[in-house]
């Protein structure tokens, strides 16, 4: 394979241009509520083809993590460069040695705590699992995912399920079926519909393969809850600044632009009042505020989207779901 041989050789995979050839293919919808769901969406992930499924985060463009020429069709729908690395969804730790070596206790420790769950672990990749897979990486992120429709399918295909973010690379991250839809309509072979996500943002990446652990992507799991159980944390520097030119992203989110919605924004920093200021004169009539709770009688008679209390970042993190 000469995207291996190439990773290899101390070079990451290319990335890989979206092709035009399997736009408008039919992409069923697979209610979770239906029980033959799991199988069928299984069937398609054995055969090769893509799949969007559901989980606690966010849904996630699925794939036989194991097959090359399967997880080549996820870079191609997302548009995603090649040295991404994608994370393999697992049904729980049991799996780790099959995907994973010089595994540590304390990933055990912490699965116990938080799998499943939002919470991604970097280990040593067994062979098994392709360097297309790790983006040329030696090492593999592994999660196991709080969504029961989900760990059916992973259960039923006998492979991991290496899932990225459903979203066309760059753009805001899916948390409901109808996202997926807008995004991938046309693109894959099927999306379960399991409702809208409980977490709304990506799981927490954690490097277990340096001491002290280290921190590769805040998400769904606080730094906190990780201390509790590891003590000491560090933190990665692309978590609060941008890699350097040919740095190679160890995990998904630390390298390339996210997020990036289609409508202009303004972020206003400031006291409450001089910022609700600037913001009402700012204001056209079809613009709307993103803004705490407590915040919202600032632009009454505006269009407004509350992300819950300025104290609480679940409540924040869930709120992103319907904006």
């Amino acid at each position: 394979n000469r995207d291996s041989s190439a990773a290899q050789a101390g070079h990451s995979p290319a990335p890989l241009p979206i092709s035009k050839k399997d736009v408008n293919m039919e992409t069923k919808i697979f209610p979770a509520a239906d029980p033959a769901t799991p199988a069928l969406a299984a069937r398609i992930i054995r055969s090769g083809g893509l799949v969007a499924i559901p989980t606690e985060t966010v849904y996630g463009l699925g794939a036989d993590g194991l097959n090359p020429e399967a997880v080549a069709k996820i870079f191609e729908a997302k548009g995603r460069p090649g040295d991404n690395p994608l994370i393999l969804h697992v049904t729980g730790p049991e799996q780790l040695p099959l995907f994973c070596h010089h595994i540590p206790d304390v990933a055990y420790l912490l699965a116990e705590r938080f799998w499943p769950g939002p919470l991604t672990m970097i280990l040593p990749r067994q062979d098994i699992v392709p360097l297309q897979t790790t983006g040329g990486l030696e090492t593999v992120g592994v999660r196991c995912p709080d969504h029961p429709v989900t760990l059916a399918i992973i259960r039923a295909a006998g492979v991991p399920i290496a899932a990225p973010s459903g979203n066309t690379s760059g753009r805001p991250s899916p948390t409901t079926a109808a996202h997926m839809i807008e995004d991938m309509d046309g693109k894959i072979d099927g999306i379960v519909d399991g409702g809208p996500c409980t977490v709304g943002v990506e799981s927490t990446i954690i490097d277990l393969t340096v001491t002290p652990p280290r921190l590769l992507r805040p998400g769904g799991l606080p730094l906190e809850a990780l201390e509790e159980v590891l003590g000491e944390v560090a933190v990665d520097k692309a978590v609060t600044g941008p890699l350097a030119a040919g740095e190679h992203p160890r995990a998904p989110g630390m390298k390339y632009r996210h997020y990036a919605p289609h409508a202009p924004v303004t972020v206003v920093t400031g006291a409450p009042d001089r910022s609700a200021r600037r913001i009402l004169g700012l204001l056209s009539d079809q613009a709307g505020v993103i803004c705490f709770d407590e915040y919202a009688p600032l632009y009454a008679g505006h269009i407004i989207h509350r992300l819950g209390p300025a104290a609480d970042k679940s409540a924040q993190a869930l709120s992103l779901i319907h904006i």
